[in-house]
């Protein structure tokens, strides 16, 4: 069964009338209107004058859509995707998310592997998702560069990537580093072999270290060439660069804050994360946030304490926590995992912001996308019925006020 995009439509002017506004920025707007102009949002409130507060006027020549009975919401944003990289069919032949021929590859991008024909770009934009950040894998312990993008049909990736975005860098610990190189000493031609916790952690120190004293050298006389993955990681000291750690286990977790105290720079987020709850209060003072899963566990030796309350328990802490997919089957679905979370005490608030506002904050582009506001863009999807329900089906999205989505003309087989 796949999904066919029948082509996208753009309005100068956009009038989405008598929806039920899920803003992610206040109250809900009981039969409201939002308002797009030139692909952003230029009126937000009541279709209907109510409690001294005027009704939204349209624009003459807008076009109109009578959304009564629906639940309108920001575009839904993963922070954790590997669409692209690990495109459909799987094989090795599209397996271009690990560089795993080292350690530390902080020279590479995941933006050079994107394969824009993914299949799975245009079912994630069925599943109402119009912004991920695409993340290279977690073999490496510092594994390159992500690349946030909006998800466009487009041919050529510069009309994906969004603008402005921070630049983002996955690191890992644990588990997945030390398997893969810790299996052969051809996998570490550097000396770079990690047999343990204590090796990666080292590693780390050093790549760390490395750079600062290559900063140093390069004030010299006869300064020493330049290196791709050491100017990378001075960006990371210096905070120009946000820091995505692949964790799960509390000890990784805060060896890791060791070293960012150490070294000056901050974890932006924690991926995965899956013992956050055990140390929210070490998380919080960092300033990191947390994106997760809601209930996969035990996959492996560092996932086996992992408990479906780990969201909500951050949450509660003051920590803004983000439901990730890390998969191109679960971005389909954001909405319902993030409304898991409400069996284990979210509220509906908390289950929205997990999927738009709170993951516009963690890649740093909340001032552009990620609730329902004047001046934002708008990058906004359309439910049958409360999004949060599992009856619930999008019916629309829109990226920049252009149509990516309509499941009336869309053609399942």
């Amino acid at each position: 069964m796949f999904l066919l995009f029948v082509g996208p439509s753009l309005a100068l002017d956009l009038v989405i009338r008598h929806a039920t506004v899920l803003t992610a920025a206040g109250p809900v707007i009981q039969d409201g209107t939002v308002v797009v102009h030139d692909g952003v949002i230029s009126a937000v409130g009541p279709s209907v004058a109510r409690g001294g507060v005027p009704a939204v006027v349209a624009p003459a020549g807008a076009e109109s859509i009578d959304a009564t009975g629906m639940f309108l919401m920001p575009g839904i944003i993963d922070p954790h995707s590997h669409m692209g990289n690990y495109s459909w069919p799987g094989g090795v032949g599209h397996g271009d998310g690990n560089e795993a021929i080292e350690p530390f590859t902080p020279r590479i991008w995941a933006g050079d592997s994107i394969d824009l024909e993914d299949p799975a770009f245009a079912l994630a934009r069925a599943g109402g998702v119009t912004t991920v950040q695409v993340l290279p894998g977690s073999a490496n312990l510092i594994g390159g560069r992500s690349a946030v993008i909006k998800l466009r049909p487009r041919r050529l990736l510069d009309e994906l990537l969004f603008k402005g975005a921070p630049a983002g860098i996955k690191m890992a610990v644990g588990e997945n580093p030390k398997r893969v190189y810790g299996a052969s000493v051809a996998l570490a031609p550097s000396g770079d072999q990690i047999q343990t916790r204590m090796g990666e952690f080292a590693a780390l120190r050093r790549e760390f270290q490395s750079a600062l004293d290559y900063r140093d050298a390069r004030k010299r006389p006869n300064p020493p060439a330049r290196d791709l993955d050491l100017d990378v990681i001075l960006d990371v000291i210096d905070d120009k660069i946000l820091v995505h750690l692949h964790c799960y286990e509390t000890n990784d977790i805060l060896a890791m804050y060791r070293i960012a105290d150490e070294y000056g720079f901050r974890i932006q987020s924690l991926q995965h994360g899956l013992e956050a709850y055990k140390i929210r209060d070490v998380v919080k003072a960092h300033g990191t946030t947390l994106a997760t899963f809601t209930d996969w566990w035990g996959f492996k030796i560092e996932a086996w304490d992992a408990i479906p309350q780990n969201a909500v328990l951050a949450t509660q802490a003051g920590i803004p926590v983000s439901i990730h997919s890390d998969s191109a089957s679960f971005v389909q679905r954001l909405n319902i995992e993030a409304a898991k979370m409400m069996r284990y005490g979210w509220t509906d608030d908390d289950a929205l912001k997990s999927v738009t506002l709170w993951p516009a904050m963690m890649l740093g582009v909340e001032d552009r996308v990620g609730s329902i506001e004047v001046g934002k863009d708008a990058d906004l999807v359309l439910y049958d019925k409360d999004p949060f329900s599992v009856y619930s089906r999008a019916q629309r999205t829109w990226i920049d006020g252009e149509q990516v989505y309509d499941r009336a003309r869309s053609v399942a087989q």
